[in-house]
């Protein structure tokens, strides 16, 4: 029996994949895998000929979304599946999750095609606190800035970049920032083929004068061992998510990986926790926090490889 091959897809800035997932090539080869890693837009490339591709380091599919889902649809033995990855490409998809009862931080939406005036901007944005303004179709952070809604100068910008972001046909979503995360930052918890596997807690990253154009963002990251409640947490969102794969697609789909980022709820908060994203595309599993990460993803990925 021979050896299957492994296609692992990244993005012609790291036709080496990520730093963070150097170690992978030669995990998999220790597992009886042929590992391969290939940019997606290579329009030489036979995808056909893997018996399993997996994506990672597309950081570019954001900017080029349509020809990157169209690319997904072609591919066979894709993971995670095009239509899970169309979805999750877009941001609005936490609305639908707030639907499901998901404790989701409330979301000003604006759409391109609504041609707000700077005025309209202005008065749907908060009244006091700091928030936080980026586009629905982002990856990496990019786009994202924190702004001040008391501070004139901090207001003017969010506005001006707001009316950038919907000038170039995007839709832009707008948060309260949660004190909370200053506090005790964001917690990752790492799903491979559904089931519970690590968790890291992130540093909080967005100061008060954070400003993001088109770099991808770097996560401050430490392995941690996740407690009852944040598991509970967790399964609470994989459950709604599930349900909604189940809705949207008509059968649920067993993920490779997913990363679900929550933040815990403050003194004053209506939750315990908040759901801050769910990431199914390229999404960072942190396999360089841990040296038991990598093993584990790339025992993940030999389940689906030799199945």
């Amino acid at each position: 029996m021979s050896a299957p091959i492994v296609t692992l897809v990244t993005s012609p800035q790291l036709p080496q994949l990520d730093d963070d997932e150097a170690g992978l090539p030669d995990a998999l080869r220790e597992r009886g895998m042929e590992p391969q890693v290939k940019v997606w837009s290579d329009p030489d490339v036979d995808w056909s000929a893997s018996d399993l591709v997996v994506v990672r380091s597309v950081r570019d599919y954001a900017g080029r979304r349509q020809d990157f889902l169209k690319w997904a649809k072609s591919v066979p033995r894709l993971l995670n599946q095009a239509s899970v990855m169309e979805w999750n490409s877009d941001k609005h998809y936490l609305a639908e999750l707030a639907k499901r009862g998901l404790p989701v931080i409330p979301t000003v939406w604006f759409e391109p095609d609504r041609e707000y005036s700077k005025h309209q901007v202005h008065t749907r944005f908060p009244a006091y606190g700091d928030f936080v303004v980026k586009p629905a179709v982002s990856s990496g952070g990019r786009g994202t800035g924190r702004y001040t809604a008391t501070d004139g100068r901090s207001r003017g910008e969010a506005i001006r970049h707001a009316m950038h972001e919907l000038a170039r046909g995007r839709s832009v979503m707008v948060q309260r920032y949660l004190e909370e995360i200053d506090r005790s930052g964001e917690v990752s918890l790492i799903y491979l083929n559904g089931l519970a596997s690590y968790m890291v807690e992130k540093e909080a990253m967005l100061h008060p004068r954070f400003r993001s154009a088109d770099e991808v963002q770097e996560d401050v990251v430490r392995s941690s061992a996740a407690n009852e409640e944040e598991w509970r947490w967790g399964e609470e969102i994989r459950q709604a998510l599930h349900g909604y794969i189940t809705e949207k697609n008509g059968r649920d789909e067993l993920l490779l990986y997913n990363r679900v980022d929550i933040v815990r709820g403050g003194p004053e908060d209506a939750h315990e926790f908040y759901v801050m994203e769910i990431s199914l595309i390229d999404a960072s599993l942190y396999l360089s926090a841990d040296p038991n990460h990598l093993a584990k993803f790339a025992d993940a990925i030999a389940v689906r490889a030799f199945w």
